[in-house]
């Protein structure tokens, strides 16, 4: 089958990639030239515009940075809708905002444009071995009609409900993944200054009820100082942002997600945005002037 994809980054470069290799053609746009060039390099074709690649694919795949991005890409000058034909279906893997995907939905439809939502969960490592977990909202028949495509991206795709709910099941990841990394990194910081291996820490309690893919994934990092770039800060903080908002909409309180939130500021304003987002262990190090790993 032939296949749009939409924004070529940190993700969607192996996702990209991993369409090719399970043997779909590949038709691709980035703004980013050598992002495109990558992508072409293992076998996809470049397209000039998201118009260009709607006008080309009846399936087309966005996995962008934010709100505003998939608008623009979308309902845009040179976007999707003015290249999509009747019927095409846009899957939509960016980490958004329930209520733009809602918005960016209703302009789909008004040009028989079928779109469902599905934002994903694992980071660049399972982006790149194809085992992204992925949710989805959005009409189900529509779903059903695209999960073997996703399921060459994802180890799993579960729908959620109708348009929105998959960034709605994102943000709760979102928060849950945040928190875990700020409480892995304030136990360990105890653990360091009270004189204790956090490595030994670790070896002891991941096998226990505070054992999670997140700290198995993360805490390694932290121990390492190594921060390079899974899911970055400035990332996480958009989807916190995000969360925050539609918390404040549907009366939903997140007292934890807001001072996690304030811990990633503070990075960011550190310079250090670009980090992985296990950096959090240095919030914890300016604070304490102890850092866990070294």
């Amino acid at each position: 089958m032939k296949l749009g994809f939409i924004g070529l980054g940190i993700m969607g470069k192996p996702m990209a990639k991993n369409l090719l290799k399970a043997g779909h053609e590949v038709v691709c746009y980035d703004i980013v030239r050598e992002n495109v060039e990558n992508v072409v390099a293992a076998g996809a074709r470049a397209a000039g515009s998201a118009k260009a690649v709607a006008e080309q694919c009846m399936v087309i795949v966005t996995m962008l940075p934010n709100s505003p991005h998939v608008k623009e890409a979308v309902m845009g000058k040179g976007g999707v809708l003015e290249g999509a034909k009747d019927g095409a279906i846009l899957i939509d893997m960016s980490s958004i905002a329930p209520l733009a995907s809602v918005e960016t939905a209703k302009a789909c439809a008004s040009q028989g444009v079928k779109m469902i939502d599905a934002p994903v969960s694992g980071g660049e490592p399972k982006a790149i071995d194809g085992t992204l977990s992925i949710m989805v909202g959005g009409d189900n028949a529509v779903f059903e009609s695209v999960k073997e495509i996703l399921l060459k991206m994802g180890a799993s795709a579960v729908y959620c409900g109708t348009i929105g709910a998959g960034n709605t099941t994102k943000l709760a990841n979102q928060v849950i993944v945040a928190c875990n990394i700020a409480a892995v990194a304030e136990a360990f910081t105890l653990a360091k200054r009270a004189g204790v291996d956090p490595q030994l820490v670790l070896d002891a309690i991941k096998g226990g009820l505070a054992g999670s893919t997140v700290m198995n994934a993360k805490a390694p990092m932290i121990l390492a100082n190594n921060f390079k770039p899974g899911f970055k800060i400035d990332l996480h903080i958009k989807d916190l942002n995000n969360a925050l908002e539609t918390g404040h909409s549907v009366g939903a309180p997140l007292p934890l997600t807001a001072a996690v939130m304030e811990m990633m500021q503070t990075l960011h304003a550190d310079g250090a945005g670009q980090n992985d987002h296990s950096a959090l262990a240095k919030y914890y190090a300016k604070l304490s002037g102890t850092a866990i790993g070294g």
